[in-house]
């Protein structure tokens, strides 16, 4: 491969999935010129591999959690017709989420990255840190046509799975305390369902159908539960039921292997649903997600570890940069159980550190989104698309406070981050109580 001239922006942000549009967002907003790396085409993460998953958790006390998802939601909401609308959520311990058409959506994001002057870099990966003590002085990347070097002042890991923070040197966790990882997913759309029929009954996990499926050797013993629900448009239900387990999610090779047997599970299903429930008599499969979505893989070390106790504790943090009320989803690590329990007493909330977005050690890295420092607990309630955009836009906006003052991100003023992000419409922080 050919090598370009080195690029050297501000800000290195990794990964254009929520935490990483949050994270570019606010670092260009700050005036730091910021490139933004995605593997993919398009930016969004989960919402492009999984067309129109709802954003659960966006509702912490039945309160938008603010800032940019407030911002991208608004835009959605605010179309003629309305492109996202907010509903309860059918699924037991679940609060209000938002429902979008993923095609504007995901337009929507990049029209909100141009704006903010973001330099975005689709079909991009990023191969390996170059490091010069506790620095990351440079990051190889590669698009298709060449191998570039980019030495930024900041950089901000929001890959999802942390390969760059791993080789710099962050100590991390691989799924669970036995090291499963949850289950993946492949999701897809029914069109043409009659709601009314298809919803007509008091089992919102469609256990009986499902129950007879498998008896009949028609689904796998996996889909004991069919996570159905309403799409945003009239007519389409989401498909979220089919989950594979045992996957290493930073294998490309046991990636490819789980798409392909999802791809033949989500077809099993669909002409299941056709033949057996009522209400999907003439509707068809559409949008299947190009590759499984993956949960969970690298829990990075922080400066703080957020636990499950933390969470029972609701407890606000004093650098608290993010609210969460979300339940512990915690998805088949090693068998088929599904897990869907409160966190914490209904009505109360916790806060996600800063501090669980920065390593002990090196000086000008942050990580965010799924990535986070946590326990296994605690992950499983954490990881929720809108909390991974207001990590991001923590750390974008920490970016600023660490460049201006000449500071390794663990020195940053963190009342003085807190401050910013309530400035920029974050609720539930400092003095501020949902």
């Amino acid at each position: 491969m050919a090598r370009q001239t080195d690029l050297t922006p501000d800000v290195l942000v990794i990964g254009a999935g929520t935490a990483g549009f949050g994270a570019a967002i606010a670092a260009a907003r700050k005036g730091l010129s910021t490139c933004l790396i995605e593997a993919g085409q398009t930016p969004g993460g989960v919402m492009a591999s999984c067309p129109g998953m709802p954003w659960g958790a966006a509702y912490p006390r039945d309160r938008l959690v603010g800032g940019v998802m407030e911002e991208l939601a608004g835009r959605l909401f605010a179309m003629s017709p309305p492109a996202a609308g907010k509903r309860p959520c059918t699924l037991a311990n679940f609060g209000p989420e938002i429902v979008y058409d993923p095609e504007i959506a995901t337009l929507t994001m990049v029209e909100m990255l141009e704006e903010a002057g973001v330099e975005f870099h689709p079909g991009t990966i990023a191969l390996a840190p170059v490091m010069d003590g506790d620095r990351v002085s440079a990051v190889e990347i590669a698009d298709r046509r060449e191998l570039q070097q980019v030495r930024p002042k900041i950089v901000i890991d929001c890959s999802g799975d942390g390969d760059i923070s791993a080789r710099a040197g962050v100590p991390y966790a691989l799924g669970g305390t036995s090291g499963n990882m949850m289950g993946v997913s492949l999701t897809f759309f029914m069109s043409g369902a009659d709601w009314t029929r298809v919803f007509a009954g008091n089992d919102p996990y469609f256990t009986a159908h499902a129950a007879r499926g498998i008896a009949a050797g028609r689904l796998h013993p996996d889909l004991a539960k069919l996570y159905m629900m309403k799409g945003f448009h009239p007519g389409t239900v989401f498909c979220n039921s089919v989950v594979i387990r045992g996957v290493d999610g930073t294998d490309p090779a046991d990636v490819a292997r789980a798409t392909q047997e999802g791809r033949r599970r989500c077809l099993a299903l669909a002409r299941f649903l056709v033949d057996e429930v009522p209400g999907f008599e003439t509707a068809r499969m559409t949008h299947l997600g190009p590759t499984v979505g993956v949960r969970e893989t690298r829990k990075l070390e922080g400066m703080v570890q957020i636990t499950g106790a933390d969470l029972a504790a609701a407890t606000k943090f004093p650098d608290g940069v993010v609210a969460c009320d979300n339940p512990i989803d915690d998805v088949m690590r090693s068998d088929n159980a599904m897990t869907h329990h409160p966190a914490l007493s209904y009505g109360d909330y916790y806060t996600i550190p800063f501090r669980a977005l920065v390593p002990q050690r090196v000086e000008n890295l942050m990580f965010a989104g799924r990535i986070v420092s946590t326990d296994a607990r605690a992950f499983a309630s954490v990881r929720g698309m809108p909390q991974c955009m207001a990590m991001g836009q923590a750390t974008g906006t920490a970016a600023a406070l660490a460049i201006d003052g000449g500071l390794p991100v663990q020195r940053i003023d963190t009342a003085a981050l807190i401050a910013d992000l309530q400035r920029q419409g974050l609720r539930g922080l400092g003095s501020d109580r949902l």
